[in-house]
């Protein structure tokens, strides 16, 4: 392809902020607009504290052509913005703040006009930065569909309502949606008078100042949701600019590295659907207890299992979020001393990470014991994989509750007041239950008519493919 040619096509920026479950979906949206739509995209990399992980994406030979990382200068000293006790989105808040302070001049460096920055809810300074530079800016909501009407009915909750949420007596009702009970709203509107609530609502109000809002959902995955926001009338007074669907976006052509490949050869010689992939999440981490509670319930349910260990934390359940990817100690080391002995060959145990997309395809992966981020949550039901919700922290517990009590391809650990240690013997039991019994079977069943629907979804033709051409085909006419 000449210069020129190159030139010709229209030119998209994208900005996610940190945290490979928020850089995901839109590395895959900016593909697909690369690859399918014939796009040329600038990728926007905040460089500060980069992962591991995020540091091998961007660096590895695979990117295609037409896809131009952009890396942001780290911001100096940014521990010094940082107290001990700060929470997560307060830390990513700060560290996009003090990032974004970069992007004026790396946007107008660019050699050719950009149509549109799709930025993810965290990084909504762009907002004022690209409305002096005359560009559109577009949200692409990594989240559920759910969970987007909540945060929009959030600044209306703020206002209405005294106290603290979750200590109100009844369902939480989003126009239009499904009630929420007040247990399962996520974490960082749990407690109002902490910045990262703060943080939080002036995020999410901000979202209808986007010229278009991206879900990575379809109509079969969250009809309620989905109808909601575009047919209610709470929503159409705020107004909110239109909603697309155009998921599901998980990862794809995922590099198997020497470490997943042997994996994979193991799970190459299991019998069809007969091993649970236990893993949660690139952030997220279980206590010391839970972790000897998890292993030894692995162990009695007598099924097979890939297990993939991580140093345990009992301070924060989303301890690993900012160095996922990085294998700074062997987890065996945590595990009960005699487990791995014990379920040799039945059981495979893995440091920090696996490949989870490549696992979930497998024949032989009958379930998944996850934490219900959403990205997982795509992943596990576009390959029609039953799941073992295990939510630890953000708005994992409103996932598990739609998966399990609307979508039909989850089982929940029951709720004990009180008692946040999930019991080896509950472990055993629900693992039992979803490898061999009949509630499994069904959710099996289920998965598959889901992971059909999402190939309807996004072929040609579907609602999320059509979906998107209707932007892709704004964006050439300009």
């Amino acid at each position: 392809m000449t210069i020129a040619e190159e030139i010709e096509k229209p030119h998209v920026a994208f900005l996610p902020s940190p945290g490979m479950g928020h850089i995901t979906p839109l590395f895959e949206f900016a593909r697909r607009l690369v690859i399918h739509h014939d796009f040329h995209v600038s990728f926007f990399v905040i460089t500060t504290d980069a992962s591991a992980a995020q540091n091998e994406l961007f660096r590895s030979e695979n990117l295609p052509s037409g896809f131009h990382a952009v890396e942001i200068p780290p911001v100096e000293n940014i521990s010094s913005f940082f107290t001990e006790d700060m929470r997560v989105v307060t830390r990513l808040a700060i560290m996009v703040r003090e990032s974004l302070k970069h992007l004026p001049s790396l946007l107008m460096k660019q050699q050719r006009p950009i149509e549109a920055l799709i930025i993810d809810l965290f990084c909504t300074d762009a907002y004022e930065i690209c409305q002096k530079l005359s560009i559109p800016v577009y949200s692409f909501f990594t989240a559920s569909t759910i969970l987007m009407a909540f945060s929009l009915y959030l600044p209306t909750l703020d206002r209405e309502v005294d106290g603290e949420f979750v200590d109100l007596p009844e369902p939480i009702q989003t126009p239009g949606c499904n009630p929420i009970c007040p247990h399962d709203i996520l974490d960082q509107v749990k407690d109002r008078k902490n910045d990262e609530y703060k943080w939080y609502l002036l995020h999410v109000s901000r979202l209808p100042l986007a010229a278009g809002i991206f879900v990575n959902s379809w109509d079969d995955l969250e009809p309620v949701s989905l109808k909601a926001l575009k047919e209610n009338l709470f929503f159409q007074n705020i107004p909110i600019p239109p909603v697309h669907a155009i998921g599901p976006l998980i990862k794809q052509d995922e590099v198997v590295t020497e470490k997943g490949a042997e994996i994979l050869a193991w799970l190459d010689d299991q019998p069809p659907e007969s091993v649970l992939f236990v893993v949660f999440g690139s952030g997220g981490t279980l206590t010391s207890e839970q972790l000897t509670e998890l292993a030894w319930g692995l162990e009695m349910s007598q099924q097979r299992f890939i297990l993939v260990a991580r140093k345990p934390s009992d301070a924060s359940a989303s301890a690993a979020f900012f160095n996922v990817g990085s294998d700074e100690n062997n987890p065996l080391i945590y595990l009960p001393e005699g487990f791995v002995k014990k379920t040799e060959g039945r059981g495979l145990v893995v440091p920090s990470w696996a490949p989870q997309a490549a696992i979930l395809n497998h024949p032989s992966t009958g379930a998944f014991l996850s934490h219900c981020g959403w990205n997982s949550t795509l992943e596990s039901v576009i390959h029609g994989v039953p799941m073992i919700a295990w939510p630890l922290y953000a708005e994992q517990r409103m996932n598990a509750t739609v998966l399990a009590e609307e979508v039909g391809v989850a089982v929940k650990f029951p709720v004990v007041p009180g008692e946040p240690l999930i019991c080896r013997k509950e472990i055993e039991k629900m693992v039992r239950n979803v490898m061999e019994g009949e509630k499994g079977k069904a959710m099996r069943r289920r998965g598959k008519e889901l992971k059909e629907s999402a190939k309807i979804a996004l072929n040609s033709g579907g609602s999320s493919y059509e979906s998107l051409c209707s932007v892709v085909q704004f964006w050439k006419s300009k």
